[in-house]
């Protein structure tokens, strides 16, 4: 291994993932993270179980929790195996080490006021009169309005956004998968007028990102998830929000849960058959698997109590225990 850093091996790794098909974002930064750390504090480069759980102990947001080390050892166990191949010292972590990681848990499902606090904080941004409030704003409000991962609504181009017809086209997202979504008319005139505020600040191509850079260096650059996450821990803080998740905190991403629980409990307060609509809100969501949509309905409180109230409903009905 003294020929080549683990960095470089890292970097081998990912390509080799992406030619493959798999877009491995996050998986891309932690590893990139811990091959930075491998080549800094041991040199010599051998990939130990204890080195890799040092590594996963550094979180930088010191939660100091197993969990947290579970989700970030997890993360080393595909390029440890497929590292063998060159180093066949390399050591496998298992779930011993940190326990198993937990399953998904309940998200914080924002309420519409605190969409709106959100949007009305973004609008405010500093400096007042310049593309970047109004970038923040429409990111944040195109994410709640339409469920989209935030690495989806950083990846759309120009030419992703049809407001003529008035739909997302989403190219190959997180499981290689391309759809297109019909937006709401409010959330097309939004996309309207950031298209048009952009467009007095920087040039316009179909290929440019369509929320991009808005100071210095950065303007009309691709936005990056780091940049808008600093930006919103910046507004969680000064909205002081009461956190009701099983996270640390209320996250961007909670945006897109709570989407999909206020459709399904429309759905509900109107009559219509949700088991019917699940495929439906499943491609929307670009969900590779329909349970994932389902869980909704069993780890959601919300809709857990939506549940719980039709299932006492039947269960109250005349004839429900007939056999």
């Amino acid at each position: 291994m003294s020929a080549t850093t683990i960095t470089q091996r890292a970097q081998m790794f990912l390509a080799e993932r992406r030619r493959l098909g798999f877009q491995a974002r996050n998986t891309g930064y932690a590893l990139l993270s811990f091959a930075r750390f491998m080549d800094r504090q041991y040199p010599t480069g051998l990939l130990t179980i204890e080195r890799m759980a040092d590594w996963a102990r550094r979180d930088k947001q010191q939660r100091r929790t197993p969990a947290t080390w579970a989700r970030r050892l997890k993360q080393l166990r595909p390029f440890a195996r497929w590292l063998r191949q060159f180093e066949p010292r390399t050591e496998v972590p298992d779930e011993s080490v940190f326990g198993p990681v937990p399953g998904r848990v309940a998200p914080h499902v924002y309420r519409e006021k605190e969409i709106v606090d959100l949007l009305r904080a973004a609008r405010g941004l500093k400096p007042s009169g310049s593309l970047r409030p109004s970038t923040y704003e429409t990111l944040f409000g195109l994410i709640a309005s339409a469920g989209l991962r935030v690495s989806e609504a950083l990846a759309l181009r120009d030419r992703d956004v049809d407001l003529a017809a008035g739909t997302l086209t989403v190219r190959q997202t997180k499981f290689a998968k391309s759809r297109q979504l019909p937006l709401h008319p409010s959330t097309v005139a939004a996309l309207t007028r950031y298209r048009a505020l952009r467009r007095r600040y920087a040039p316009s191509s179909a290929e440019m990102r369509f929320f991009v850079g808005t100071r210095g260096r950065r303007l009309a650059q691709p936005l990056g998830q780091r940049q808008v996450h600093r930006v919103f821990i910046e507004l969680r803080s000064k909205l002081g929000w009461i956190n009701r998740g099983a996270h640390d905190a209320p996250r961007i991403h909670d945006l897109r849960h709570a989407f999909a629980v206020r459709r399904v409990m429309l759905w509900h307060n109107q009559g219509i058959d949700i088991d019917q609509m699940m495929l439906s809100l499943s491609t929307y969501l670009g969900h590779a698997k329909i349970s994932n949509t389902y869980w909704y309905l069993s780890g959601v409180p919300e809709l857990m109590a939506l549940a719980g109230n039709k299932f006492q409903r039947f269960a109250e009905s005349p004839g429900a225990h007939d056999e």
